[in-house]
């Protein structure tokens, strides 16, 4: 038996995955954001590790026999989030999170400090990533800085509390602007410009690598008499890919969560930072990935949802199967700024072309080609880099709408394969670390591809409408910009 953990923003997932690859059981801690001030997002560290200890808790009251059996933990988690520790390792300040904007003078200061970061790194210096954070505690909070001993981020402090040691890996490490990411190891010139050293970090492992064991009174907890090995893990969407059995070049998913990730596999450390396309560490050796990202894909449409007073069920239910056209508006889904390709946090969302004849299943259909539109830039921004794609797995909440599916394969111009147990998640790839970190097998051998139920092709009739559309889409861009919401 192996357990995956995924520290999410909204909730600790727990899953138990047996030696056949069948998950049998899941639990669930939800988790509350706190946002002191506007662009500010923070969670306090302890409330991970105690719906931690909930989620698997609760494992054990379901599934207690199955629980004890447990060889390896991995974990999986939201990215870029700074925990600040002291030299005891107590919690200096709450966590600034992923989705946190605050740095974003500081984002210039970073790169004019280090101008090779964009080629060490990988990416673009975003408000988001964790080296900013820095920078902006060091400013305003120049005592909570003195006393910071480590920074890790939100899994790795789940990690630390587990077996007390202070280990991450490489896909979560991409995500900081400190890892070297051709060479998969800390860069001394980009932590200094972070007044940091190599001290101030945790020891690195690859994912499916062995990162400890928990504490023996956590596996007398759980009844577990060998406390489990602890794998490295993965950021979200690495783990994500690992449950896919996205691990060879050319393999490529869709991910219609809160946010919206297009992602490739890689061979090789590819990054075209111009474009804001990320390339990070894969969470096994030797592998790479690079990554579209927007700030709004499914949460787009739960906004629309909650303005239209309708679930998100009503809203698609009459829209059928496929589109017949493109919708008469046209819908900017920069609700929280956007990242590939604009690098943008001020610009904001927008619905153009209404009329008196306009409907809801017309603004509907609107937020969702919108947020296919986004992802068209990051197809774009990705083939400016080197990377094409043949076609793609779609994941996530939104994958359940094949009507949405098949907008993007129009969009797009790729088949896109609807596969089973879509939403399974990072905790599921994160299980599948905790396998190869316990039993040393390799990732060609465990991480294989989920069962595909569907492939929906690109309908002729409608690409041309879609590129004539995003056409308009890309030259509305500009207009919005300076536009105060």
């Amino acid at each position: 038996m192996y357990l995956g953990l995924d520290i999410g923003t909204s909730a600790v997932k727990a899953v138990l995955v047996d030696d056949a690859q069948s998950v049998v059981a899941t639990t669930e801690t939800a988790l509350a954001i706190s946002r002191p001030q506007p662009g500010f997002s923070e969670q306090n560290p302890e409330d991970w590790w105690q719906a931690t200890l909930a989620s698997i808790d609760a494992l054990k009251v379901q599934k207690p026999a199955e629980l004890a059996a447990v060889r390896g933990i991995g974990l999986s988690g939201q990215m870029h989030g700074a925990v600040l520790l002291d030299r005891e390792g107590a919690v200096l300040r709450p966590a600034i999170l992923w989705n946190d904007g605050r740095s974003f003078l500081e984002c210039r200061e970073l790169e004019e400090r280090f101008p090779a970061l964009h080629q060490v790194a990988g990416n673009l210096a975003f408000p988001g990533f964790t080296a900013p954070k820095l920078l902006w505690v060091r400013k305003h909070e120049p005592e909570i800085f003195e006393r910071t001993a480590k920074v890790l981020l939100p899994k790795a402090y789940v990690g630390y509390r587990l077996t007390g040691d202070m280990v991450d890996e490489m896909s979560d490490a991409s995500g900081t602007l400190w890892l070297d990411v051709g060479a998969r190891d800390w860069s001394d010139e980009a932590l200094a410009a972070t007044h940091l050293t190599r001290a101030h970090m945790p020891r690195l492992v690859e994912g499916s690598a062995a990162a400890g064991r928990i504490t023996a009174d956590l596996a007398a907890r759980w009844g577990m008499q060998t406390p489990p090995v602890l794998a490295g893990g993965a950021g979200d969407n690495a783990a994500g890919a690992i449950g896919l059995g996205a691990i060879n070049a050319g393999d490529a998913f869709v991910s219609l969560g809160t946010s919206g990730v297009l992602w490739a596999t890689t061979d090789r450390y590819a990054p075209n930072p111009e474009s804001s396309v990320h390339a990070f560490c894969h969470a096994i050796p030797a592998t790479w990935h690079q990554m579209g990202v927007i700030l709004s894909a499914a949460s787009a449409l739960g906004w629309w949802s909650g303005v239209a007073k309708t679930s998100p069920a009503d809203l698609l239910a009459p829209l059928g199967d496929a589109p017949a056209a493109p919708s008469r508006a046209t819908f900017l889904p920069y609700l929280s700024g956007e990242r590939t390709p604009h690098n943008d946090t001020a610009i904001r969302a927008a619905f153009v072309g209404l009329d008196h004849d306009t409907t809801r299943e017309n603004l509907t259909q609107a937020v969702l080609e919108g947020v296919a539109f986004a992802f068209k830039d990051c197809l774009d921004a990705l083939a400016a880099a080197g990377t094409h794609l043949s076609q793609a797995d779609v994941i996530g909440g939104g994958s359940r709408s094949r009507f949405w599916t098949a907008v993007l394969a129009s969009v797009l111009g790729l088949p896109i394969n609807r596969i089973e147990d879509g939403e399974r998640g990072g905790a599921f790839g994160a299980a599948r670390l905790a396998r190869m970190a316990a039993t040393g097998e390799a990732p060609a051998d465990i991480c294989l591809p989920p069962r595909r139920i569907e492939t929906i092709a690109p309908d002729p009739a409608l690409q041309h409408a879609y590129a004539e559309r995003h056409a308009l889409y890309r030259a509305l861009y500009p207009a919005m910009k300076g536009v105060k919401s």
